[in-house]
């Protein structure tokens, strides 16, 4: 399964997310509204053009999304709810290619009641092109938020940019009662 490599545990809605962990989705940074996550990009997520299939960096936003929104270790008042989109928007601004190495970085805009607002942008990297090397490498709220549109944070060891922004993903969510 897709890891919570972080602190070594599994964050609760990746234990049975089959689809994440097909894709090989990591973990690299977790906080309250936030998540930052990376996977590369194989030949089965490839359309008929040799790029990226659409479908896949909008699952990959989405997963991205869904770990903002939930927390990882949730309090007793939070166990009896989740958080679900209620719509979202994509948009792709340039193509990516098998091996680049995707990040997605999610952040919460907004917050009031039980509705939420996040912003997740995603970016495309040729493998070791300031990617972290292990997941391990990033702790818990040490990776920053991406506070320039189209801007990731550097990589924390070397201080090389991650990436060329691909797609902007935004998300509006809503708490519900678990069922």
């Amino acid at each position: 399964m897709a890891e919570l490599t972080i602190s070594g545990g599994t964050h609760a809605i990746l234990k049975d997310d089959y689809a994440s962990e097909w894709m090989g989705i990591e973990v690299l940074a977790l906080d309250d509204g936030h998540a930052t996550i990376r996977m590369t990009l194989r030949q089965e997520m490839l359309n008929g053009f040799g790029m990226a299939h659409g479908g896949m960096i909008f699952a990959f936003g989405d997963t991205a999304f869904a770990l903002a929104c939930n927390p990882a270790s949730p309090s007793p008042t939070e166990e009896g709810s989740i958080t679900v989109a209620s719509g979202v928007d994509i948009n792709f601004l340039k193509p990516a290619f098998r091996g680049q190495v995707l990040t997605a970085v999610a952040n919460r805009r907004a917050s009031t009641g039980r509705s939420g607002l996040y912003d997740i942008q995603i970016y495309a990297a040729a493998p070791g092109a300031g990617a972290p090397e292990t997941p391990q490498s990033a702790a818990a709220g040490s990776v920053p938020a991406a506070t320039v549109p189209g801007e990731l944070p550097a990589d924390l060891a070397t201080g090389a940019a991650a990436g060329e922004l691909i797609a902007e993903f935004r998300g509006r969510s809503r708490t519900i009662s678990k069922k």
